[in-house]
């Protein structure tokens, strides 16, 4: 059966027959995927992997909002990018049984645009705003009374026409995200009921994310493969995931299969130039500067020499530098470690 869709209209008879359509109803292989993979992301709490001390705070909050038959406190999520926060916010709004409406903060331009999601919120439901450090001032001062009174402030019309305005909201739940908590203004971040800091994952969790998405997309990963690439993903999933796909393409365009062993793994690895830390070529240009200029160096002086911009390795690259023990900052600039200067002496890629 096929379906005929045209934006013709019955008055309009002058245009031709080229502009129909045929649309075919048969689920297409990209659409089953989609399908496939939306129906197995975790649903709940219990399918969530990692994290069980934070999961068991989570419950209690959630068991308790039940009870009562109230909306959960308002929740702020902080930790690196590619750690779940959004998935946690999806399954606390099915754990509630409830809404979750997703946005950014960077798409909240004027102070309107808070407005119009505030007032588009029904009882109990969940507004979940990722990177929530980004805010304006203006909109964050709509948000304190919109958090801790549910109502709305406003000032309308100009000149002596200027009156205040009280608007009621329902009673919802706000769900912050940030990889910047030092960012968020105090009075935003008072206002959140739950803090929890999602830290980064272990490498047996790592390797059951692996395991369980490599069955989603059809392919068998070798348990020594999935260890190696839970090793080099840094505690962060997104990286694991991103690891496996490459590792996945390396397979399928070399030996024609979808089997993934630790022989793939490493050669897909070489390809990507990833080493066993985990660590690329930008992370070993950082610090084969370091060793060769020695002393401590300033972040711009270092950010023109590789041509990159200081924020970029400020952000991006040290942090994991400085958190494995490579590289370490001090007031006069960056310095390579003892740890630092041994894995660049002893490097063979």
């Amino acid at each position: 059966m096929a379906i005929i869709s045209s934006n013709i209209n019955e008055s309009d008879s002058s245009r031709p027959r080229k502009d129909l359509k045929i649309v075919n109803s048969q689920i297409t292989r990209e659409n089953k995927f989609n399908e496939r993979n939306i129906a197995n992301r975790p649903q709940s709490l219990n399918e969530f992997i990692g994290h069980e001390k934070l999961k068991a705070s989570l419950r209690i909050s959630i068991e308790a909002s039940l009870f009562r038959k109230e909306c959960l406190e308002h929740i702020l999520f902080y930790g690196q990018p590619g750690l779940g926060k959004t998935t946690l916010s999806l399954l606390i709004a099915n754990e509630m049984k409830t809404k979750c409406k997703i946005t950014n903060a960077s798409s909240i331009e004027r102070p309107r645009d808070i407005v119009g999601l505030l007032l588009g919120l029904k009882e109990n439901e969940i507004l979940f705003i990722d990177e929530i450090h980004r805010l304006g001032k203006l909109t964050e001062e709509i948000l304190y009374p919109a958090m801790e009174d549910f109502k709305l402030d406003l000032t309308v019309g100009a000149n002596r026409g200027t009156r205040c305005r009280t608007i009621n909201l329902s009673r919802f739940t706000l769900i912050g995200a940030t990889t910047k908590l030092a960012s968020i203004s105090s009075p935003l971040r008072d206002r959140f009921g739950i803090c929890h800091k999602i830290n980064l994952y272990s490498t047996n969790d790592l390797q059951r994310i692996i395991h369980n998405f490599s069955r989603l997309i059809n392919l068998k990963v070798d348990q020594e493969a999935s260890f190696k690439l839970a090793s080099c993903s840094r505690g962060v999933p997104r990286i694991a995931l991103r690891l496996l796909k490459r590792a996945r393409d390396y397979s399928q365009v070399i030996n024609k299969s979808n089997y993934i062993s630790l022989e793939i793994v490493e050669k897909a690895l070489i390809n990507q130039k990833i080493d066993n830390k985990g660590l690329d070529e930008n992370d070993r240009k950082f610090m084969n500067f370091l060793c060769q200029n020695k002393g401590p160096i300033g972040l711009d002086s270092i950010a023109a020499s590789l041509n990159e911009d200081s924020s970029m390795l400020e952000f991006i690259i040290e942090p994991y530098l400085i958190q494995i023990g490579y590289v370490a900052r001090t007031p006069r600039g960056r310095i390579l470690t003892p740890l630092g200067y041994s894995y660049i002496n002893n490097f063979n890629f």
